[in-house]
């Protein structure tokens, strides 16, 4: 028995050494095609000439030792050739620019690298949100604030901050610049909006808040999951119409719960003609108290709002009593009710966060305007604060912006002490009612 293993042992062995030496034979054979020993004059000539012209390594990479998969069609031989290091033996099958482009010996050739892959002069391609031009076998990239930093990212995920970050890839490739503009969109308070005079909600005296709470557990079906406003720098419009909605519910006791529509508010809010350009919430309570809004299943939004952002496809009528009515269809012609949902005047509520609290307990979601810092964008969860840039900040990290944003709930953590403030004030809390 020990010695049919034995013979079995040896059978695999040479079985083993001599595919070996078939897939080496078989990688020589090409060599045929285009060895330089084997030329003609007129072969060197045109070998000489494709040394220069052809991109077989450059395009397809080096690879270190051997790599039967790093190769590329010899077009001039009608043959495979190699760029790995292995093709540098005796019956060489290497890449006509294998030397110059694999082994260091390329100081003449012009272009750059990036990845292993090889680049002409005058190339340009993207780095996140930068243009980067080869010159002179150099990348030579402009130097403007990217939307998506990951060492910022490696910073904030890395130490105790509170939160976690988020390398978003729809942000890749916007500047920092890009995103304020295009993924924000409020204005801040107007002096209208600041006058307003606190109201505060009356709870009985004993009453302990929780320290977990979030509407959709309290009234559930009555509140609105957030819509994607993309490109759309209408966070005015998105908050407003999501807050009104669920407050519409709630205070109707389930009897209205459609979603109301941002794109009502974007086409037709004729005091604020900014669209995606961004807008005021005082100008949005104002339309959807006097002219009101249709559901987002009648007026759903567009997909591209650069070009569909031109005019108003809603209008209505007064009764006479103050109650308004659609005298069109909805722009969806799927949705047959246009419905029309109006609200009573907004209301201001304390910056307090135990008053927030006691506001969306007692009578559901509230709408913020918070400044927005450039972290803010990579936020994903816990409870956000500002972070200080890892380097030293510039004026280009220093602007702010504000943001609108639906309050649904709370939850009282304890924060670390790491000598950051945190940030936690909103302005001003209008609400529908």
């Amino acid at each position: 028995m020990w010695t049919w293993y034995k013979l079995l042992i040896f059978f695999y062995l040479t079985t083993e050494i001599w595919m070996e030496k078939q897939f080496v034979s078989r990688r020589g054979m090409n060599l045929q095609a285009y060895s330089t020993g084997n030329f003609t004059d007129l072969e060197r000539t045109r070998f000489k000439r494709a040394l220069y012209k052809g991109h077989y390594c450059r395009t397809r990479g080096c690879c270190e030792d051997r790599n039967d998969d790093c190769v590329t069609h010899f077009y001039e031989a009608n043959a495979m050739c190699y760029c790995d290091k292995f093709c540098e033996r005796e019956n060489s099958d290497c890449c006509p620019d294998y030397k110059f482009f694999c082994q260091g010996d390329n100081l003449y050739q012009k272009g750059c690298l990036r990845d292993g892959r090889h680049y002409e002069e005058g190339s340009v391609i993207k780095e996140n949100c930068n243009d980067c031009t080869c010159s002179d076998q150099q990348w030579r990239c402009s130097q403007q604030v990217c939307l998506v930093r990951p060492e910022l990212i490696e910073n904030i995920n890395t130490r105790d901050y509170g939160w976690t970050a988020h390398n978003y890839s729809q942000f890749w490739g916007m500047t920092l610049e890009e995103g304020y503009k295009f993924r924000l969109g409020t204005l801040p308070p107007s002096p209208t909006l600041l006058s307003m005079n606190e109201i505060t909600v009356t709870l009985p005296s004993k009453i302990d808040l929780p320290e977990f709470f979030i509407s959709s557990y309290k009234w559930p079906g009555w509140t609105h999951d957030p819509l994607d406003q993309k490109n759309c720098a209408a966070s005015w419009a998105f908050s407003t119409a999501s807050v009104a909605a669920d407050r519409i519910a709630i205070q109707s006791n389930g009897r209205y719960t459609a979603n109301l529509s941002p794109q009502n508010l974007i086409s037709c809010c004729v005091r604020n003609r900014h669209g995606c350009k961004g807008g005021s919430i005082d100008k949005a309570w104002w339309y959807l108290r006097k002219r009101g809004l249709v559901s987002h299943a009648c007026y759903p939004l567009f997909k591209d709002q650069i070009f569909n952002n031109n005019g108003c496809d809603m209008a209505s009528r007064s009764d006479g009593r103050g109650k308004r009515h659609a005298t069109k269809p909805c722009p969806n012609n799927i949705e047959k009710s246009n419905r029309i949902y109006q609200c009573s005047p907004p209301y201001r509520v304390s910056s307090n966060e135990t008053e927030i609290m006691k506001e969306i307990i007692q009578n559901g979601p509230v709408q913020a305007i918070m400044q927005v810092h450039e972290d803010f964008f990579h936020y994903k969860t816990g409870i956000y604060r500002h972070v200080n840039s890892i380097k030293d900040e510039s004026e280009k990290y220093r602007n702010l912006r504000t943001h609108a944003v639906k309050l649904t709930g709370n939850i009282t953590v304890a924060l670390p002490l790491v000598g950051t403030p945190v940030d936690c004030c909103w302005p001003q809390l209008p609400s529908a009612s």
